[in-house]
Parts: structure tokens; sequence; C-alpha cells
């Protein structure tokens, strides 16, 4: 995956670069260090005009034998399977967003992310949002990040209010038992 990290890093830095097709290609390959400059001396070896290689074709090839299929597959199901369980919404986010680029015919569009996010949360916060609908999945991760944070307010007002060790009692004025029957001593 620190390949397919490094390819993602890159082709950044190349669109803010402008580079046209072939720049890309020549940089790109240029930086590359290790196995991956071993790859690509073995790759431009055996191809038949190596300076007519595109960026399509430089990409494809390089995930093909940096990030094999498995692990792909591996992550996909990591991300369809993904739930919030102790994480915070933020960090349910980032993580969800994190391996969407694993699965983007499952998130082709704005409905199915929302969808898939939404059957991650937690049982709280998804029974407040599911009977909402949101015009994109940003605003329903701003919302969810707003009852989060509400819920959290209140808890921590619940924790403060029912503090242990201190005693509904002591901010209540005592009130006198009442005296059942005198009980009997045997002396009269």
């Amino acid at each position: 995956l620190q390949a397919d990290d490094w390819l993602k890093a890159f082709e950044k830095m190349l669109d803010i670069a402008q580079c046209n097709d072939r720049e890309k290609v020549l940089y790109a390959s240029g930086r590359l260090e290790g196995s991956g400059s071993d790859w690509w001396d073995s790759y431009t070896g055996a191809h038949a005009n190596p300076a007519t290689i595109t960026w399509l074709e430089f990409k494809n090839h390089f995930k093909s034998h940096h990030i094999p299929a498995g692990v792909i597959k591996l992550k996909k199901k990591e991300f369809l399977s993904l739930k919030q369980g102790s994480m915070t919404v933020s960090e349910y986010r980032d993580k969800f967003i994190q391996l969407l680029r694993y699965a983007p015919e499952d998130v082709a569009d704005d409905e199915k992310k929302q969808e898939l996010f939404l059957e991650g949360l937690n049982g709280g916060l998804q029974y407040q949002l599911i009977a909402h609908t949101f015009s994109s999945f940003q605003k329903m991760v701003d919302k969810a990040l707003v009852l989060e944070h509400k819920r959290r307010e209140l808890e921590g007002r619940k924790r403060k209010f029912n503090r242990p060790g201190q005693s509904s009692s002591s901010t209540r004025p005592r009130l006198p038992m009442p005296q059942g029957p005198q009980q009997r001593t045997g002396m009269q």
C-alpha cells in the first residue's frame, strides 16, 4: 500500500506542476528507487518502444506489479465492513475516506457513499440520521459530527450532576423519618 500512497502523492505533484503525459512518465520513473527502479528498468527493457509509454500505462503496470490484487480485495472488504465502533465520527470519517479508494464502484455516487457511511455508524447516531435526507455526503457527516458533540456535551453534564461520592442528600434538607408504633419493652 506504500506504493499506492506514493503513486497518489506523486500524481498530485505532477498535476500541480501541470505536466503533460510524457513528462509525468519521465518524472515519476526518475523518482523510483530500489525495487521500483528495478521494475521500471525491466519494464522498459521489455517494451517495444519505451518512449511511447503513457501515464495511464505507467500507472496501470506500476499498480499491477506493486499492489497485489489480493491486497486490494482485502482493503475493499475492510471498507465494506467498516464500523464506527469506538472511533469518533471524525476518526470513522477519515478511515472511511482512506479506504473508499479501494471500492470506487461501491461509492460511484454520493447517495451510495452516504448509505455505506450511515450503515457503519453506531446505532444511536444511525437512528438519529436515518430519517433525514442529505444533499451531500459532507452535509450528512457534518450533522453526525454535531450530533456526536451534543451527545458528549449532554453526557458530560449528566456525569457532572451524578458525580460519584457526592450524595444527593447533601443538597436537599433531611426530613425526619416517620416513627412507627412504639415497641413494647415489657414494662408498664
